[in-house]
């Protein structure tokens, strides 16, 4: 149960003394689970490591959460300024205490965003070959998208799914009519998800909304997900709670689908909206090997 509220709280009610209290062997735990309630997208559960990883480093510090953020990254600059360190900091003496904890980051949805993936590159915390072998990888899934008919995930993969699903969360401070977007470029699937009446609906957008990014034009694509919704009290204690399950979905271009009805009875605001999304299909690009081929 105390993994669960940790697993529910990290990231939905940040607090300095929590973070300063969590062991490398507990946030690995939390870090890792598809079950961490995020708020907002991957980046922020990079950003989390980065505050926490600073207060295990600065005990001492003792500010307003709001200041966390700041006084870490202003910290990471000093190393590299003050001191010229080159190395990324998980190969530093300090840093190769948390490469057990940094390596659950799930990388491939935090370079899909590029205001993100210049914060990695800055901070200059991963080593280039965790980032390198990210970069290809996702390169893989874009052309295979492009250009291998990958149209999302067909068959249920269920370890894939807890294994590599992008999480991603937003905070309905009160009833009313809300639709939005996650950051980042998903493979040409823009996800529109829209609450109203007590409904959750998902939009594949193709052609009836503006997007900023490329847009697939395929006549079908395929996702899997779960959505969790979530109430807590003052405490943190989960009030209701509910959950779709792993499901796998196919959406036509500008079709939309009602994910979740929702009784007004259990209902209670500040609701928390958690969800998690593989767009693309599990597949390994390995080089080939040359003794296979033909001369």
């Amino acid at each position: 149960r105390c993994l669960e509220w940790l697993l529910n709280n990290l990231m939905t009610h940040q607090n300095v003394e929590l973070m300063k209290e969590l062991n490398a062997e507990v946030m690995e735990l939390l870090i890792q689970s598809s079950d961490l309630f995020v708020m907002q997208v991957e980046m922020d559960v990079y950003t989390a490591l980065k505050k926490w990883m600073f207060l295990q480093l600065n005990p001492s510090w003792d500010g307003p959460i709001k200041q966390l953020l700041p006084h870490a990254d202003a910290w990471l600059c000093k190393r590299r300024t003050d001191l010229c360190e080159k190395e990324p900091f998980l190969d530093t003496e300090d840093g190769s205490a948390y490469c057990s904890v940094f390596k659950h980051a799930r990388l491939q949805y935090i370079v899909n965003d590029l205001a993100s993936a210049r914060i990695l590159e800055r901070d200059n915390i991963f080593p280039p070959d965790w980032l390198n072998s990210v970069y290809k990888s996702q390169w893989f899934a874009m052309l295979r998208t492009e250009f291998d008919n990958d149209n999302g995930p067909h068959e249920a993969n269920i370890d894939e799914f807890e294994r590599s699903s992008m999480r991603c969360g937003r905070k309905l401070t009160k009833d009313g009519d809300y639709c939005w977007r996650w950051t980042g470029f998903n493979f040409g699937f823009d996800l529109l998800v829209t609450y109203t009446n007590r409904f959750i609906i998902f939009k594949r957008n193709t052609l009836s909304q503006p997007c900023g990014g490329a847009v697939s034009l395929q006549p079908r694509r395929h996702l899997a997900y779960r959505l969790r919704l979530a109430s807590f009290d003052s405490r943190g204690k989960l009030v209701c709670s509910r959950s779709t399950g792993y499901q796998l979905l196919t959406l036509e271009k500008d079709q939309e689908y009602v994910v979740m009805n929702l009784d007004s009875r259990l209902l209670s605001f500040p609701l928390y909206v958690c969800c998690n999304f593989l767009y693309t299909s599990p597949h390994s690009d390995q080089r080939p090997d040359p003794s296979e081929q033909e001369s």
